[in-house]
């Protein structure tokens, strides 16, 4: 089966075309927010950090992972799609009262409940998928989600900045509001399916006994842990993320200490790292038919690595392949993880289980983030960037290692 007909069936199929369809409608609200909210409190009290504080309220639910994607375990997850892009569609209305700095404390709040409703609603999209479309498709709708995301990030906070330039932050927050809503209509056309997140199923043996409510927050770590087809790919793009972070820390130093450029070239260098994760996304699936899931991650690992390393240089026109070169790499090993979760974990947990590997997988970027925003002040950026990329290439060779030592062994029976 080729590539562009795998794309077709993933596209026909309709439970996978509408999740598509929703997460380009929710997430181009979410991008554009992203962006204009940093603007919007910088602009109302004049303080940098603050500002900068936005990304990470967004960022720190994805902290609390497993304990929120247990309710995409527990609630059937159609009903948790609509619902939850309902009640954020109302919860961003109000945003139209910020007005001045006394009323920040809104906006901070009503981002800190888009980020969690983002763990939730993710987790239940992908417990959704897992259990509806063929598990041969599923590389490629991971792959096609990925394209759909990564574009939106290219397009949403450019619309939103000029939004936001003519009318205000209130009317991104109109924006925002409206994609929700819209989503939430997308997904009530879902294909009506019981899961046992609605009670109609026994729980598996990977479940918490009942009343064990620590016991069901740890089963997705357990899952991942105990599993040898898992535990490789998270670790390894919990370490790739890390350096993500670390990356995306010294960006504005590299443009200004390495190249010589203005500031505003780093949204240059950004849009070719996107255009290649959308064009890698395309590609994931016809490329995890061919290779192990482990190979792949470790190629693209390798490929992030090389174009990490490649920012020690000063030359305008390595500049834009090495961003080209992470963006197309960066992807690779998130999808495999992500995959392999769909396909080797019950459907009892598969929502915990989602929602810890995007846990493990996230938040070292934003540890990265803080620490490599301290360490650019003192320490050269080439060398930031030179180690980081040495490190990238001994994780790719650890991942692909592990993959020669698995090859030729009995595969594990699938749940």
């Amino acid at each position: 089966m080729g590539g562009g007909s795998a794309v077709v069936r993933v596209l026909r199929d309709r439970t996978a075309g509408r999740c598509l369809a929703g997460v380009v409608v929710s997430g181009f609200g979410t991008s554009a927010m992203w962006l204009t909210a940093g603007i919007w409190v910088k602009s109302l009290t004049g303080s940098s950090s603050l500002a900068a504080l936005t990304v990470f309220a967004m960022w720190a639910p994805v902290l609390a992972g497993p304990a929120l994607g247990a309710l995409a375990d527990r609630m059937d997850r159609k009903v948790l799609l609509v619902r939850g892009n309902v009640v954020m569609a109302c919860l961003l209305v109000p945003l139209v009262l910020v007005d001045s700095g006394r009323t920040v404390w809104l906006l901070f709040a009503v981002l800190v409940l888009h980020g969690a409703s983002g763990v939730v609603l993710d987790a239940a999209e992908s417990a959704l998928v897992a259990g509806t479309v063929p598990a041969s498709l599923l590389a490629d709708f991971n792959g096609l989600r990925m394209t759909a995301n990564e574009g939106m990030k290219l397009v949403a906070p450019l619309a939103g900045a000029g939004l936001y330039v003519r009318f205000g932050g209130p009317a991104v927050a109109l924006l925002a509001a409206a994609t929700c809503a819209l989503a939430a209509l997308v997904f009530a056309k879902l294909p009506a399916r019981k899961t046992p997140g609605a009670g109609d199923s026994a729980p598996g043996p990977e479940s918490a006994p009942p009343g064990s409510w620590r016991d069901e927050l740890a089963a997705g770590l357990r899952r991942i842990r105990s599993s040898a087809a898992l535990r490789p790919l998270v670790t390894a793009g919990a370490a790739t993320m890390f350096l993500a972070g670390a990356n995306g820390a010294v960006t504005f130093a590299y443009v200004d200490e390495v190249l010589g450029r203005a500031p505003a070239y780093a949204g240059v260098l950004y849009a070719v790292q996107g255009a290649g994760s959308v064009a890698v996304g395309l590609l994931a699936g016809p490329l995890l038919r061919r290779l192990p899931e482990r190979v792949f991650a470790a190629g693209g690992i390798a490929l992030f690595a090389l174009g990490v390393g490649a920012r020690t240089v000063s030359s305008d026109a390595v500049a834009p392949a090495a961003s080209a070169a992470i963006g197309c790499g960066l992807p690779c090993v998130l999808v495999a993880a992500m995959t392999a979760v769909q396909r080797e974990t019950p459907d009892a947990v598969l929502g915990r289980t989602a929602a810890t590997a995007g846990s493990l997988m996230t938040a070292p970027n934003a540890v990265a983030l803080a620490l490599g925003a301290g360490l650019v002040a003192v320490v050269d950026v080439r060398v930031l960037t030179a180690s980081a990329g040495a490190a990238g290439v001994l994780a790719a060779v650890a991942l692909a290692a592990g993959a020669r030592r698995r090859r030729g062994a009995p595969a594990p029976p699938r749940p």
